[in-house]
């Protein structure tokens, strides 16, 4: 079962506030970059599952900020599914410097949507097989 994945991103100089760190709102984008790449890595993607009438909007999202990041920082995004997705599929992420200093630790919870229906549904049997 394919749990944890890894990326890395640098930060560009846009992403940090007045005080040259990244702004807090920058680091939910960087979750979303990990969580499609997690799913990527199972050769799924989220336009895939978009067309095919699936939505995963975030209904959780916890961030604990630990230790700024700066500009032109390499970080390093590791995002663990946390248990077998049923109706809702939940990550926690960690966020390392180039010293692997945890810089930030994160949790987030998508539903599964129909979107003909607007309603939630159990996780695609196709994401299922793949974990």
């Amino acid at each position: 079962m394919k749990k944890t994945n890894k990326i890395n991103i640098r930060v560009r100089y846009g992403e940090t506030d007045k005080m040259g760190v990244v702004y807090h709102g920058n680091y939910a984008q960087y979750l979303e970059v990990a969580r499609v790449e997690w799913l990527r890595e199972l050769d799924i993607s989220y336009k895939w599952m978009e067309e095919n009438g699936v939505m995963l909007p975030v209904v959780s999202l916890f961030i604990n900020y630990k230790q700024p990041a700066r500009y032109d920082d390499l970080l390093t995004i590791e995002v663990r599914l946390k248990k077998t997705p049923s109706v809702k599929i939940e990550f926690d992420y960690t966020i390392f410097d180039e010293r692997d200093n945890i810089l930030v630790e994160a949790n987030t919870v998508l539903a599964f949507i129909n979107s003909k229906t607007g309603r939630p549904m159990k996780c695609p049997d196709y994401i299922l097989e793949k974990l």
